[in-house]
């Protein structure tokens, strides 16, 4: 038996935005059914570097499939070295033999699923007539997030903050050329979020950047940068009165942003709605009215990897796509 390897080229063309979402969708469904197994994420910190390196695995009884992906995030790289800040590998694994099914690539499969996330919880958490979106942060995944967004909202309008005005131009004249709404740069993040009736932070702050008398009621934010202890992006007295869901209970609690209300006494793990999942499948309710404020925390799940790489894997044998590797000569 050979390993197929898959570059970043070509895992680009098998992507599918509706297939990721409804493969991240799946994957939250088994998660809180009690189909899978996900141990606890690795970490690793280079602040001399100003990086981090997080290894995520899972095994899931729907797919088969044991994933292990390592993913970086170097936030000097950009500018020093002309590589990306963020990079990922992937790899399947057979779940009943260990052998090596897969190599992928997977800076595109963690950025789409984890704008897939955001996505699906917008459109079970977000008010019905949501029409623009605040999203602080000029990164990879400000744009992942947004270009998920539109697929099921129909947004008219994105406010947009970041700490570089060259990075917000720039975000600005990409994104414009893909997506269909206005796009406005704001010199505040106080002006980019009063009013909007979705928040998306996606910053690596440790600090909050988000006021809670900033947020109108009826808002759902979708908090994405806090993903390990530290890490910071709201005011943790938006917490008190919200609507908090999150992708994983366990994880959010230790590194997402729920771990601030919770360490300072704000609120008490009684005060969770409850895991995205239990929402898909039924077991919890979403929004209930247009004036609560919704707040998604997620860190991002390894079973998201899981289902989304082994529907990449599956195309790829489908399309003969791909390189083979002979591990074991």
């Amino acid at each position: 038996m050979k390993t197929l390897l898959l570059n970043r080229d070509e895992v680009q063309r098998l992507l599918n935005p509706q297939e990721v979402i409804a493969a991240v969708e799946s994957a939250y469904i088994a998660c809180s059914g009690g189909q899978t197994i996900q141990p606890p994420i690795v970490s690793i910190e280079i602040p001399q570097y100003s990086g981090e390196m997080d290894v995520k695995a899972s095994y899931s009884r729907n797919t088969g499939v044991i994933s292990v992906k390592c993913a970086s995030g170097f936030y000097e790289n950009q500018k020093n070295k002309g590589l990306s800040n963020s990079m990922s590998t992937l790899l399947l694994f057979d779940g009943t033999t260990g052998f090596p099914l897969c190599i992928l690539d997977a800076s595109l499969i963690t950025g789409w699923r984890t704008g897939a996330a955001g996505a699906i919880s917008a459109r079970l958490l977000a008010r019905a007539n949501s029409k623009t979106a605040a999203i602080i942060g000029t990164g990879d995944q400000a744009r992942m997030q947004l270009r998920a967004l539109k697929t099921v909202i129909d947004l008219h309008e994105v406010r947009l903050w970041g700490r570089s005005s060259e990075q917000m131009n720039t975000y600005r004249d990409e994104m414009s050329q893909e997506i269909d709404c206005d796009i406005l740069l704001c010199p505040s993040p106080e002006e980019a979020v009063r009013r909007a009736d979705i928040i998306v932070t996606t910053t690596p702050s440790s600090q909050p950047i988000i006021r809670q008398d900033w947020v109108f009621p009826g808002t759902h934010i979708i908090a994405v940068g806090a993903d390990m202890e530290g890490k910071q992006e709201l005011d943790p007295m938006l917490f008190q009165d919200a609507r908090i869901v999150v992708d994983s209970l366990s994880q959010c609690k230790i590194r997402g942003e729920i771990q601030n209300p919770l360490r300072l006494g704000m609120i008490g793990e009684e005060c969770i709605h409850g895991e995205i999942g239990q929402i898909l499948l039924g077991e919890k309710s979403g929004r209930e009215k247009d004036s609560e404020i919704t707040i998604f925390d997620l860190t991002g799940m390894a079973v998201q990897d899981n289902f989304t790489a082994v529907k990449i894997y599956q195309r790829a044998l489908a399309l003969k796509l791909g390189t083979y590797y002979d591990f074991l000569k």
